[in-house]
């Protein structure tokens, strides 16, 4: 693995280090940042995780997410001087600096050696280092790769395993998806091997829903779920008003899409959210059908080929038409799919 060899110099030595990763952080984010975190503090390394934005409730079971820095407008001054201060900067699960908000010029003009760690497709050169990968399934599993790659696969106890392991299941759908491969399913094997409670992991994680949340579900299912048969497509409209309405909170949407993806036949799923500023658009897709184009071409974003996102500064309903409209060029596409 390139870059290995010079990272482990870099490490045999006490490092400051900053840990960060994208706005919002899922499971594999922050599971990476945290289980990064542990990691380093056993090789005896001065270690804080940084996030743009806060995360949702059901991953504060992760162990070190009480100790995890979330960027506030009054915390500008002690985050900038802790990065300031960093002589080692890891960029986890995302390839832009514009990923981490207000942070990322902090991150770009810091003395401090940086490293990436991330799966995503067309990575910003910004690092000194970089393990990245669209081979694998998620950064987790990069991060596992690293650690043992570096020699200290023992260090990786149960709190990191369970970390490793929630990014990894997650990215993969609780491996249904297609990025699931055989050696996904070995470092699985392997974190099981190191401890991981994976029925626990995956407990905390999709069986923690508040009431709220699930009856914002229900109400996204049969009032907001729309189907286009015709190009297969399947897809939510969010208002504000309906998040207000079902006191959302931060992860009270994520997974909302796959519902629409699971219906027969479908392969074409999105969600449009009003998030006030601006309008948040998640893809999602089976077969061949590459969602990240879509994204990149008309909503300024990117992704995965099966799973991406974007943004559209028109209106609610105006950003719905632009979506709906462009279907009909891509309908040769989404037939040819799976």
């Amino acid at each position: 693995m390139q870059h290995l060899s010079e990272l482990k110099d870099l490490l045999g030595k006490p490092q400051k280090v900053i840990i960060t990763t994208h706005q919002h952080p899922d499971a594999d984010a922050l599971g990476s940042s945290l289980a990064l975190a542990a990691f380093l503090q056993k090789k005896g390394h001065v270690v804080h995780v940084i996030t743009p934005t806060d995360y949702p409730s059901f991953l504060n079971w992760m162990p070190g997410q009480e100790d995890v820095i979330i960027y506030k407008s009054n915390k500008k001054k002690e985050i900038g001087e802790l990065v300031d201060q960093a002589t080692l900067i890891f960029c986890l699960d995302f390839s832009s600096l514009a990923r981490i908000d207000e942070l990322g010029e902090m991150v770009r003009v810091a003395s401090a050696k940086k490293v990436l760690i991330d799966h995503h497709q067309n990575p910003e050169d910004f690092a000194d280092y970089m393990f990245w990968s669209t081979e694998a399934a998620a950064t987790a599993e990069i991060l596992f790769e690293v650690m043992v790659g570096l020699g200290d696969g023992d260090l990786i106890d149960k709190n990191i395993a369970e970390c490793i392991y929630a990014g990894i299941n997650t990215d993969t759908g609780s491996f249904k998806h297609p990025n699931t491969t055989q050696n996904v399913h070995r470092i699985a094997a392997e974190l099981i091997g190191k401890g991981a409670d994976v029925a626990k992991v995956s407990s905390q994680i999709y069986d923690s829903n508040s009431l709220d949340r699930l009856k914002f579900i229900g109400f996204a299912l049969s009032k907001r779920l729309k189907v286009i048969r015709k190009y297969q497509t399947a897809y939510f409209v969010i208002s504000m008003d309906d998040l207000r309405y079902f006191k959302s909170k931060t992860g009270d949407t994520e997974g909302l899409v796959n519902y629409a993806l699971s219906l027969k036949d479908i392969v074409l799923a999105c969600i449009i959210i009003d998030r006030g500023k601006e309008i948040k658009l998640s893809f999602r897709s089976v077969g061949n059908f590459a969602v990240n184009e879509m994204a990149k071409e008309h909503f300024g974003g990117g992704g995965h080929k099966n799973a991406a996102g974007g943004i559209s500064l028109a209106s609610l309903k105006e950003t719905e038409e632009q979506f709906v409209n462009l279907l009909p060029q891509y309908e040769e596409k989404i037939k040819s799919a799976l």
